[in-house]
């Protein structure tokens, strides 16, 4: 299958956005859009994320003990765009909290899970790495969705 064949084919599929943090051994914190998120297990509670070896975060994030997914709502849209940006700064201005782990909390996601590292496996071009969350939070509102490669809202 070819790579824009198999990329349309996905894109009917609706995922949530969420936004990965983690504190790096710099001292710096770093984040990145991420809509390949699931969760993996009930007991013990483990949730997935999938990297590109390409991304900025990649190494540090392979290597960090911690890490938040952070859950975005429908209106934190220029917050999934931004840190989609190769912008090396972008907690610069932004609105967040430091969990118990450490990792940056998302001021009004939908929801946070911060994680211990579990394992990490190849995963072709990606990382595969999962999470055991150790501590989460909700809120009510409406979750942003991105669908056939743009944003979308849940109609009521």
């Amino acid at each position: 299958m070819d790579a824009d064949s198999f990329r349309a084919v996905l894109g009917r599929f609706a995922s949530g956005v969420t936004v990965v943090t983690a504190h790096a051994p710099d001292g710096h914190d770093q984040g990145m859009t991420v809509t390949s998120f699931c969760s993996l297990s009930l007991e013990p509670p483990l949730v997935l994320v999938c990297i590109d070896h390409g991304a900025a975060m990649h190494d540090n994030l392979v290597a960090a003990q911690h890490f938040a997914v952070n859950i975005l709502s429908s209106t934190q849209e220029p917050l999934s765009r931004r840190f989609s940006d190769p912008d090396p700064d972008r907690f610069e201005g932004i609105g967040f909290t430091r969990g118990r782990t450490g990792v940056p909390l998302l001021d009004d996601a939908l929801a946070h899970m911060e994680c211990r590292r579990h394992a990490d496996y190849p995963g072709g071009d990606h990382t595969i790495i999962v999470g055991e969350v150790l501590y989460a939070s909700v809120r009510q509102d409406r979750p942003l969705l991105y669908y056939r490669s743009g944003y979308a809202q849940l109609e009521r």
